[in-house]
């Protein structure tokens, strides 16, 4: 049975500003369909356009906080989740530790004095999402807030230097470790953090487009076989020999890749009607959040990755990374 604080969740909370839009609108912004960037310049101002033009829903997200938030409401016990992020002291902050609260999970949030809180703008056109994210105050965590006895006691962080203290912590204690490829743009830009870490990560979570990214930085030439970038993953050396790695790359509606000693599994996924997807948002995250209720529970990887399913098909019928109040699933 899974207990208080069996769960943490270390990420860039992003406080999701929601919104159907039209291809206009992106084109402006200089958006691509289906995209997932980094703000720059000519971003700033879309924020601003959203909230007051468009009928915008906010929520606590990031890729690590959704998976949070959907692993708590699938386990349903009290307490059982726990997310460690920066966020600023503005009404956005406010309103991302509302959501967290609201959510069941236990937020332990670094507040920087000086920077905003980070958002990601998500842009509904036809179903599927086009994310820009300005990171903002999510890219401030000091490593002050993780020495302190109550947060360290948690084990959770999220910048680069204090995440690798973590991973060490959990290699030396024999804790399972988790990441999240999470975005294209952190497989660009942020590849030698993710370098250091792998070697302590017992699973990798991510999606086919994160897969050919890192596939492309790392000159695997191998962008056009997700199952072969998988399986790459899953061989990177491992800093500890008590559990091997496990890589698991969803594919939209494609099955779910699954690469574990030398091999590679496919599973399928729920099949849904066209008519029926809301919004694509937040759709892997559930998936994670799903596939670790389970995996908390010391359940094998087939449930594992049938309630990651489960969560991703509830996600893509609602609109933002938000899900009833009771799960379904058995």
């Amino acid at each position: 049975m899974a207990t208080e604080g069996i769960l943490l969740g270390m990420g860039n909370p992003l406080l999701d500003i929601s919104a159907v839009v039209d291809e206009e609108f992106l084109n402006r912004y200089d958006v691509k369909f289906n995209d997932a960037i980094l703000a720059d310049e000519k971003h700033i101002g879309m924020y601003d356009e959203m909230a007051t033009k468009y009928n915008v829903v906010y929520t606590a997200g990031g890729a690590t906080q959704n998976s949070i938030r959907v692993a708590q409401w699938m386990l349903q016990i009290p307490g059982s989740t726990t997310f460690i992020g920066c966020i600023g002291k503005d009404k956005f902050g406010e309103e991302m530790k509302r959501n967290c609260k609201l959510a069941g999970v236990n937020g332990y949030y670094y507040e920087d004095e000086s920077t905003p809180t980070g958002t990601c703008a998500v842009c509904i056109v036809g179903g599927e999402r086009s994310h820009v994210a300005n990171l903002s105050a999510a890219n401030c965590y000091k490593s002050e807030h993780l020495k302190r006895p109550e947060i360290w006691a948690l084990e959770g962080q999220v910048s680069p230097d204090s995440f690798l203290l973590v991973a060490e912590h959990a290699a030396a204690s024999n804790k399972v470790f988790m990441t999240n490829l999470s975005a294209t743009y952190l497989c660009e830009f942020f590849r030698d953090a993710q370098d250091k870490v792998l070697p302590y990560v017992d699973f990798v979570f991510g999606n086919e487009t994160e897969a050919r990214m890192f596939s492309k930085v790392h000159g695997w030439e191998t962008e056009k076989n997700v199952e072969e970038i998988a399986l790459k993953i899953s061989r990177w050396p491992k800093a500890s020999g008590a559990r091997k790695r496990i890589t698991v790359i969803t594919q939209g509606a494609d099955p779910v890749i699954v690469a574990e000693d030398g091999k590679v599994k496919l599973f399928p996924v729920i099949s849904l009607p066209k008519e029926n997807l809301v919004d694509t948002n937040g759709a892997g995250d559930a998936f994670v959040g799903g596939f670790l209720s389970q995996l908390v529970l010391e359940k094998p990887i087939e449930d594992c990755i049938r309630a990651g399913c489960y969560g991703a098909n509830v996600i893509i019928q609602r609109f933002g990374c938000t899900f009833p109040e009771k799960p379904h699933f058995s």
